[in-house]
Order: structure tokens, then sequence, then C-alpha cells
């Protein structure tokens, strides 16, 4: 019951880009008792889809979470086990939102890691990486997305294509942030 009516609000906010009032909660929920609304505003509260913002309610990050409902494989087909969780993309996608950032591929230089052109990659900002991380670097003053590798002491960008050579740095070879997730979108 408490589902359909969080469903609900998610509609009234997607449409309304706000929560509705108690008294838009009413046509809602099709009640007529205001303080059934209380209720179940409250239980929202509870489960922390909803919070008190300066005596004004406010979504938390749980309310655009998503469901997640259990595992499935991609190898034979079984019976996929329903469960209840919610799961917000950024706290799964995103360490620290302070450091992170998002940036469009353009290319396919990646392409045999599953990075296409058109994805959006979350990239970590930091200037240290290890040798198999994707990362956001400028080489002699050039930027580009790949794979850090080193030869011993000396750093080098490699293509997951192999109609790409290994870059050597002429001159230097920054490293700017660390690929911690790629987002595509289908259709």
């Amino acid at each position: 019951m408490v589902s359909n009516r969080l469903n609900a609000i998610k509609k009234f906010f997607h449409k309304h880009k706000r929560l509705p009032s108690y008294s838009e909660m009413l046509k809602l929920f099709n009640l007529s008792s205001k303080n059934a609304v209380f209720k179940i505003v409250q239980k929202l509260i509870e489960l922390n889809f909803l919070k008190k913002e300066s005596h004004k309610l406010a979504p938390t990050s749980k309310f655009f979470a998503l469901p997640l409902v259990g595992l499935v494989k991609a190898g034979f087909p079984i019976l996929a086990e329903e469960n209840r969780d919610y799961l917000t993309l950024d706290e799964y996608l995103i360490g620290d939102p302070q450091s992170s950032f998002l940036l469009k591929v353009s290319g396919d230089s990646l392409i045999g890691l599953g990075i296409f052109d058109g994805d959006l990659v979350i990239i970590d900002k930091k200037d240290q990486a290890t040798s198999g991380d994707v990362v956001l670097a400028q080489i002699d003053r050039e930027w580009t997305l790949k794979i850090l590798k080193k030869d011993g002491v000396k750093a080098y960008l490699e293509a997951a294509n192999p109609k790409y050579p290994p870059f050597y740095p002429v001159q230097e070879l920054e490293i700017f942030g660390v690929v911690k997730a790629v987002i595509r979108k289908f259709n």
C-alpha cells in the first residue's frame, strides 16, 4: 500500500517538479481525512523516502532510488527472485560527489572495454592511478581517455582497440582522473 502511495507522489513530483501538498495528497490518494495523509507521510519519513526541512517536506536521495528487485543470470534462464531493496545510482556509481564529474566519450579507442562513442563516463578527480586504470589524461597537451600502463618507471597510455598504437609521451603525461563507471542509455 505504501509503495502505491509513494509511486503516486513520485509521478506528481516528476510532472510538477515538487512534492504535493497535504491537500493535493488527499486527491492523489482518494482520501477524505488529512490525518490519514499525515500517517502516510509519517510512514514515508520513517522509511527515509521523505524528510522535513524547515517545516516542509523534501525528498531524500532514497526517494529517487530505483528498486533493486533481485539478481538475474545472463546465461541460461532461471526464475528471477524478487526482493525490495532500494538503490540510488549516485550512491552506487559515485564514491565522492565532490570530486566526481561526467564526460561524454567521443571516439572508439576503448571499445574493447565496452566504452563506446556517446557513452558517459564518471570520472573521479585524482592525479594518481595504477597501471590498468582507465584514466583521463593529458599527454603532450592533448586530452584523452585511455588505459594507463607502466613499463618499469615509464608510464604510457594504451587503447582498447587494436587499430591504435600505444601512446608514449614526448614531453609529459599528467593524470587528471580515473573512470569509475560507464553509463549507456538504450533508446
